[in-house]
């Protein structure tokens, strides 16, 4: 038999997600939730899980950033070929969308591990010739266009992917639907319990909700109601058509419109935000849902620097596959661990100087701050006080910033034009950074080279926060406002800092940005930087802190087993 079809061998857990960010080579990605998704496969091979992982193959990319003269984003997209580098499957399914059929094709690309697991991930096309020209570009820009275009594509995930699977030949234990944007699946699989009305004597009886549920797992990554995906039921119904007759959709996703986050809750059995706190918000924006937590992790082998995979090899040779060793980070010497990230931020240095022409100083505390670019996450919050920020560190920091606005946020991009202004004014005080096209290369670039991970969103809006996770594994404290993962992993000056006040209950109208900022400032000039510049061995305290207290367990390995143990097999 065909070599991929060795996947077929025995029931598997089919993993659905908008975006999965696997390398900087295959673009299909925009930030954390596609990071996470690409983070969770490559533990599943780890582990040798029978996992197949659904995503759409995005040919243009989320989008190429560039910054222009005047300080603003401009965007160009980021095209790649699925035809170069992965396997074109033998199967295609049907859907259809305004009532015409659209062909979608699928892509195989091979995830595999050192342990000798491998998992496969479909990117699903319709850019096949026979689908009208405006159904072959439905999936080649990632969150791109209007309503009608992302309804397209959740249908093209959704539909498209359970039937492509099922046209494969798997067998499918547990779907499950990483965010709303896959919650269409669920209609495919209630079709599928769907008897004749004769045999029921009433059409509400003909499809059966609860089996459904009994096969579906769904992760929500969004703590704010406006966040989640929600769609006019005329567009809908004009683009859906009724497979599904629309009192079934409005008592399952929503009266007034058709909520996919409410779709999904309804129709699983196992539902989990991805942090405690966000968990509690989670449950408290949906009363009436059990809402669970299983925190973020991140894929070790993937985001340590290359001197620190030497280093952890060397003293823990299986770290990789069992990051829990790195709680033994104590028997490594404290110059080594040193000198591991120096070389990290030399590397970085000279990214920084080829690219930008900027030469920085290795000696200062460099300060870095890379995430996507939206307003709740404050990117310029540490340029409230320009006069206090001078004060503290004039010579003595560093500022390295990166990211992506959304092209339809303009508010996300005024903060980078905002950034980009205060360069100028703190040029030759203090050395601002902005590097372009922020992605997961640049990442594993920045996260490690830096002496500080600096993130300050509005509380409570951060559902996890996974770059801090990196920071830490390679020996970069966090200093960051409690919220997402960090309230579980701070130890105050042991594993990082916090900022600001701790969270209280879990309203979204949280905002202590005047204390927040004091706390900044206060805690860099009395604390962080006395340490980092007269107490060398304190703050390599602290950088193993952040190995050994906290990478040890926000990972995904540790992650998986809980998905294994809460979700999937129970």
């Amino acid at each position: 038999m065909s070599d991929w079809k060795r996947f077929l061998a025995d029931p598997v857990i089919a993993y659905f997600s908008m975006e999965i960010g696997l390398s900087a080579d295959i673009p299909t990605y925009s930030g954390g939730l596609g990071i996470l998704a690409g983070d969770t496969i490559k533990a599943a091979a780890d582990l040798q899980l029978p996992m197949v992982a659904v995503t759409l193959a995005s040919r243009k990319g989320y989008f190429h950033q560039s910054i222009d003269n005047q300080g603003w984003q401009q965007e160009s997209p980021n095209e790649w070929s699925p035809e170069e580098i992965l396997e074109l499957m033998p199967v295609k399914a049907l859907i259809s969308i305004e009532n015409r059929d659209v062909k979608v094709q699928a892509w195989l690309k091979r995830v595999k591990s050192p342990t000798g697991g491998e998992v496969p991930v479909f990117y699903l096309d319709t850019d096949i010739e026979g689908n009208q020209e405006q159904d072959r570009t439905i999936t080649d820009h990632l969150y791109g266009g209007d309503n009608e275009y992302r309804l397209k594509q959740e249908i093209v995930l959704g539909i498209g992917g359970a039937r492509i699977l099922a046209g494969l030949g798997f067998r499918i234990r547990k779907y499950h639907m990483n965010e709303g944007h896959a919650s269409l699946l669920t209609l495919e699989l209630l079709n599928r319990t769907r008897r004749p009305v004769e045999d029921t004597w009433d059409e509400r009886n003909s499809w059966d909700p609860r089996k459904v549920q009994q096969q579906c797992v769904f992760t929500t990554h969004t703590p704010v109601t406006a966040g989640h995906d929600r769609f006019p039921y005329d567009l809908v119904q004009r683009i859906l058509g009724d497979d599904v007759p629309l009192f079934l959709l409005k008592e399952l996703g929503g009266k007034d419109e058709l909520n996919m986050t409410m779709l999904a809750l309804n129709l699983s059995r196992y539902v989990n935000g991805v942090a405690k706190k966000h968990g509690e918000v989670s449950q408290a924006l949906f009363p009436g849902f059990e809402i669970h937590a299983i925190t973020n992790g991140i894929h070790p082998f993937t985001w340590a620097s290359p001197h620190m995979v030497k280093l952890f090899s060397r003293y823990f040779p299986s770290w990789g596959t069992e990051p829990e060793l790195l709680v033994r980070v104590d028997t490594i010497p404290d110059q080594e661990i040193w000198e591991a990230h120096a070389g990290a931020k030399a590397i970085l240095f000279q990214y920084v100087a080829e690219t930008t022409g900027i030469q920085l100083d290795p000696e200062i505390l460099t300060i870095g701050f890379a995430r996507r670019v939206a307003t709740y996450k404050r990117g310029n919050l540490i340029f409230s006080d320009i006069e206090r920020l001078l004060k503290v560190g004039r010579n003595k920091i560093q500022l390295l910033f990166a990211g992506k606005a959304h092209p339809h946020d303009q508010p996300g991009k005024e903060i980078i034009h905002t950034i980009i202004g205060e360069i100028e004014k703190l040029r030759g005080q203090i050395e601002v950074v902005y590097l372009e096209n922020y992605d997961m290369r640049l990442a594993s670039l920045l996260i490690p080279g830096v002496d500080l991970w600096l993130n300050n969103p509005i509380r409570p809006l951060e559902a996890s926060g996974t770059s801090g996770m990196k920071a830490a594994l390679n020996g970069v404290p966090n200093f960051s406002v409690l919220d997402g993962w960090w309230i579980e992993g701070h130890i105050e000056g042991i594993t990082g800092w916090c900022i600001g006040p701790p969270p209280q209950g879990n309203s979204i109208d949280q905002n202590h940005t005047d204390e927040d900022v004091r706390d900044l400032y206060d805690k860099l000039e009395n604390i962080i930087l006395p340490l980092y510049y007269e107490n060398r061995p304190g703050w390599i305290r602290v950088m193993k802190n952040a190995i050994g207290k906290n990478a040890y367990y926000f990972n995904t390995q540790s992650m998986m087993r809980r998905y294994v143990s809460e979700a999937y097999f129970r």
